[in-house]
């Protein structure tokens, strides 16, 4: 293989940095969707909706039936994705049924929902880890169905290529030889690919796991299924669609695959509107009513149908599951239901709310409006239309807290589903529809248990992909409207015209209410962001008492007063934590009886689960791993903490020999060292303060938090500290607090500062003097604190997270001095212990760092100061 020319490696760097730049995630989706509904408007600029109706009523049922058969096989195709993969990465680990149950319900939830938010992937991530499977095997299901499908999709593609038939030159504008020679390179790479599957046993990393990858049969049946599924999905479309328009399958499968991918791209729900954009464009169906209707069918058919079989098993097997958990004999069934759940409910919301923002953009039934005007005041109907989009827009944006199992969410949303049944009826007699948002009221109803966590967080919040998601979505409904009613001509009295038969006014100012709610929705969400609970917090006596019996003086930050607490009913332990609006985080491990702190450690997990956040405890030592490991949680190392030995300490020693000159420099030029018992404190704190001041100020940096403790009056008065001050005048040039652990087991200290205009040699001499008193005193061990990123290990098989803390360590000189911390460290020949995250896996644990840095540093602004 030749390389590649430089500038042609560094062009191609900088155009992938460019697409995976946030604002491009962002721009490219709105661009397309923008294109889009262009696209649509000038493509239908000739149809009407009366004959959209009219070809719909005049759809062939043999077609329909055709249609809904290969719907099915193309979901069982997608069911054999996954129970082939689990046969090849966690064979013996998940029943077949239960793998073709997750890659079909998953993905017909996940269908209706679209690919930007609530993918397959997540789903069946949630599947196969809440029946115990690991998150590399996980993770290697989730490629290996992917692989399935693009090896498929290039088999397909190869043999088109290799066989040039009418149609495809159309698409891709190359010579029959050409094509003939690329079709042959794909079909030989894929001969190859199997061949070299086949002669041993053949593995890819994936992170940090190694993916064990089929072997010949396996791989052959995969893209057996992948071909499946693409034929199935293509030609449910294509027996729907018009015939003079579908006469060259191979045409129209190449036309297919090119709208599947935009909508995957455009973040719209389901892709709806590019995809039919696309269809119509690439088909040149322009101005065609009856390709409109067939698109319509087709999107009941392959995406409502199935999305409603699977909510209404879905809905069956919770309420048995729920009724045989009581009698303790639910197995695998609800294991494998509940990860669907809330997606699934989340859907039923989505389609709610879309199906009455719809509504609301379609002409209403003269007929029935003819009986409504004998019954109820225009007035009446005018406020029940306005009040159904107003639902429906509602219904859409509270999927995301169903997703999230909030219950005050599901509360909501039945109400809004109720507000939405007596619309459709007030309205226009609509009693399809409102016998449909019955339906979906009863669905959402049965899934009540599962919506048990109480966030106090505004369920209106958005974050920036259900914007974007939503905001697609809404503008593919609004062109819904503007098409039926594309032979209005637009006055601006029309927003202002109130009579029976003014579908279009009533759209317009649906739209225009509608649209000012999303944006007051939308810049509520962008401007009241989650921040971190950092107000003071009120410390209890009882977590006062246990500090003082635990001999770990880590506990004693908890004094700072910048956490809450989690109290043991008999008061023997507590747990310390912070809430960072999206997690709960915990400083260390709990503090008193061991017993009782595991149980505090699985409260505080329920209570985060209750809240919809994360949960994590940082900087914890191994004595409570097996709990974090039983809360499924991921235990990441994050350094070593250093204890120095007491027990006939001495400054003796070449490693010492800057501390014993400091030591003896001080005694020669009149510096003494002295403990200030706490009673005395608030009697010099004025002057710790100025000394604290000045070295802050030579630091040019800001105080830190939650695991280093801060200057505050309040938190210095708990404790001795140390001091070096000029026998004669009395003047103090270096402090430090103490941390007294209880029955002498150990001694640390927090801040050590010192007067930058007073002796170089203050800092060296208060440390070394420090650990002689502590060694006099009978303390048995002096805690250097912690080492961050000491001691990982970063081999080529470890972990991706060991690997990236061994590069931090390294390479990470610049900002923050690592290995110089453990050097200094050592020089004590000191016991190093471990020290851990016990966090959420996958991508929660950078989310966690990062929040932690939030805690104790401000940001990265304030780590780097």
């Amino acid at each position: 293989m030749t390389n590649a020319d430089p500038a042609e490696q560094a062009a191609s760097g900088r155009i992938s940095q460019l697409l995976a730049h946030p604002a491009v995630k962002i721009v490219l989706p709105l661009l397309i969707v923008g294109i889009t509904l262009f696209v649509l408007h000038d493509l239908s600029a000739k149809v009407r909706w009366s004959d959209v109706k009219t070809d719909l009523a005049a759809s062939s049922w043999r077609s329909i039936l055709l249609a809904i058969c290969a719907t099915v096989v193309s979901f069982c195709g997608l069911s054999f994705y996954d129970v082939f993969a689990v046969r090849s990465v966690a064979k013996g680990q998940v029943p077949d049924r239960v793998a073709a149950f997750a890659g079909g319900a998953g993905t017909a939830v996940s269908n209706l929902l679209g690919f930007s938010y609530l993918t397959g992937t997540a789903v069946r991530y949630r599947i196969y880890a809440s029946l115990g499977v690991d998150l590399g095997r996980v993770g290697g299901i989730i490629a290996t169905s992917w692989v399935a499908f693009w090896l498929g999709l290039t088999l397909v593609l190869g043999v088109l290529m290799l066989a040039h038939p009418a149609g495809l030159s159309a698409v891709l504008p190359l010579s029959g030889r050409m094509e003939t020679l690329i079709g042959l390179c794909v079909i030989a790479a894929l001969v190859a690919l199997l061949v070299w599957l086949a002669r041993a046993p053949r593995s890819m990393r994936v992170g940090g796991f190694s993916v064990p990858l089929p072997g010949l049969k396996l791989a052959l049946a995969l893209m057996g299924v992948a071909v499946i599924d693409l034929m199935g999905a293509a030609t449910t479309l294509y027996f729907l669609a018009p015939a003079d328009l579908s006469q060259n399958f191979v045409f129209f499968f190449v036309v297919y695959m090119i709208a599947i991918g935009l909508g995957i791209l455009s973040h719209s729900p389901g892709g709806l509107g590019v995809f039919e954009a696309t269809m119509i464009a690439g088909l040149g169906a322009s101005g065609r009513s009856d390709m409109l209707a067939a698109l319509l069918v087709y999107r009941l058919i392959y995406s409502v149908m199935p999305f409603l079989v699977a909510v209404i098993a879905l809905a069956v097997t919770w309420a048995l599951t729920q009724r045989t958990a009581i009698m303790e004999t639910s197995g695998w069934a609800y294991r494998l239901v509940r990860p669907l759940v809330p997606v699934a409910a989340s859907g039923v919301a989505l389609l709610a709310g879309s199906i009455l923002l719809i509504s609301g953009t379609l002409p209403s039934d003269a007929a029935r409006l003819g009986v409504l005007r004998d019954i109820l005041p225009l007035s009446f109907i005018e406020a029940s239309h306005l009040a159904g989009s107003v639902a429906g827009l509602l219904l859409i944006v509270i999927s995301r807290g169903l997703y999230r199992k909030l219950h005050r969410a599901w509360a909501i949303a039945m109400v809004l589903m109720a507000v939405g049944m007596a619309a459709s009826i007030f309205k226009g007699l609509d009693w399809e529809e409102a016998v449909g948002m019955g339906l979906t009221l009863g669905l959402l109803g049965a899934f009540r248990s599962a919506f048990y966590r109480a966030n106090t967080a505004s369920v209106f919040r958005l974050n920036g992909v259900w914007i974007i998601s939503i905001l697609a979505l809404l503008a593919a409904i609004f062109w819904i409207g503007l098409f039926a009613y594309s032979h209005v001509e637009y006055r601006d009295a029309l927003l202002w015209q109130f009579a029976v038969d003014a579908n279009a006014s009533r759209f317009l100012r649906a739209s225009v209410v509608v649209a000012l709610i999303l944006v007051g929705i939308v810049l509520n969400s962008l401007l009241n962001r989650h921040t971190a609970v950092t107000q003071k917090q009120p410390i209890p006596d009882v977590v006062r008492q246990l500090i003082a019996q635990s001999d770990d003086t880590e506990a004693q930050l908890d004094l700072l007063g910048d956490k809450a607490f989690l109290v043991a009913q008999d008061n023997s332990a507590y747990l310390a934590y912070c809430d960072t609006g999206g997690s709960l985080i915990t400083r260390g491990e709990p503090v008193g009886d061991e017993t009782a702190g595991r149980k505090l450690i699985w409260q505080l997990r329920e209570q985060a689960d209750r809240a919809g956040k994360r949960c994590a405890f940082y900087a914890v030592s191994p004595r409570y791993l097996a709990t974090y490991l039983d809360l499924g949680l991921s235990i990441l190392k994050i350094g070593e903490v250093a204890r120095v030995s007491l027990q006939g300490f001495s400054l003796d020693g070449s490693a010492k020999k800057d501390f014993r000159y400091a030591h003896n420099k001080a005694a020669r030029e009149g510096y003494e060292f002295a403990i200030i018992p706490k009673a005395e404190v608030p009697g010099v704190l004025a002057e710790l303060r100025g000394i604290s001041n000045a070295w802050m100020a030579s630091k040019q940096g800001d105080e830190k938090a939650f695991s280093l403790g801060y200057f505050d009056d309040a938190y210095l008065a708990n404790f001795d500290h140390a001091v070096l001050r000029h026998t004669e005048t009395g003047r103090i040039v270096a402090f430090a607090n103490l941390f007294q652990g209880a029955y002498k087991h150990e001694l640390s200290l927090d801040l050590m500062r010192y007067d930058p205009e007073g002796p170089k040699f203050a800092m060296d001499a208060l440390f070394g003097a420090l650990m002689l008193w502590g060694a006099a005193q009978g303390f048995h061990w002096f805690s250097l604190g912690a080492a961050p990123f000491s001691g990982i290990e970063s081999g080529e098989l470890s972990s991706l997270w060991n690997r990236i803390g061994g590069f931090i360590y390294d390479h990470g000189e610049h900002f923050y001095h690592f290995e110089g911390l453990r050097s200094f460290k050592q020089k004590f020949d000191p016991t190093w212990t471990p020290n851990y995250l016990a966090s959420p896996g996958g991508l929660a644990a950078p989310k966690i760092l990062y929040e932690v840095n939030v805690l104790i540093s401000g940001g990265i602004k304030g780590l780097i100061g």
